[in-house]
């Protein structure tokens, strides 16, 4: 069962995380965040000109409030629903990148590495803090943003 995040306006407007933390606090304080399929989902409901072109992503209220929320959650993306996309969204809030209709999102190359490698350190302490000590997941969430990762970094996070 997937757990849904519903954004509206107001959220964006004024940087409030309430809906995230009603979902994310309770399954953090029962130790029963989800995983892959069932994951943490996003629904984004606010008004825009249906003449703009822009994605989502290229909002800056909506770029904001991500970035806000990433802060407070560094380990977020590792408990997305990926198989619905939301991994690649959430990084599209907070890495820099074009959209091609052939190739989809192409990232920048130098800001998902940074990306890639914060996300790398925050998760991996986190994991160590809940006495997790494989990574596979965080490979794996990786390997879905199209960045390799060698197993000895792991083995420096020690």
């Amino acid at each position: 069962m997937a757990h849904t995040i519903t954004l509206q306006d107001s959220h964006f407007q004024t940087l409030d995380l309430t809906p995230a933390r009603r979902v994310i606090d309770p399954l953090l304080a029962e130790g029963k965040l989800p995983h892959g399929e069932g994951g943490l989902r996003f629904e984004i409901d606010i008004s825009r000109d249906p003449a703009d072109p822009r994605e989502l992503s290229e909002l800056p209220e909506v770029r904001l409030w991500f970035i806000r929320l990433d802060t407070c959650y560094p380990w977020l993306p590792l408990v997305l629903d990926w198989e619905a996309g939301d991994l690649g969204r959430y990084a599209a809030m907070l890495v820099p990148h074009q959209f091609s209709p052939t190739e989809g999102i192409r990232y920048n190359p130098e800001a998902l590495e940074i990306f890639m490698m914060a996300k790398i350190f925050a998760i991996a302490a986190w994991l160590r803090s809940q006495g997790v000590t494989q990574y596979t997941r965080l490979k794996f969430m990786t390997q879905m943003l199209g960045y390799e990762i060698d197993e000895g970094l792991f083995e420096l996070l020690v």
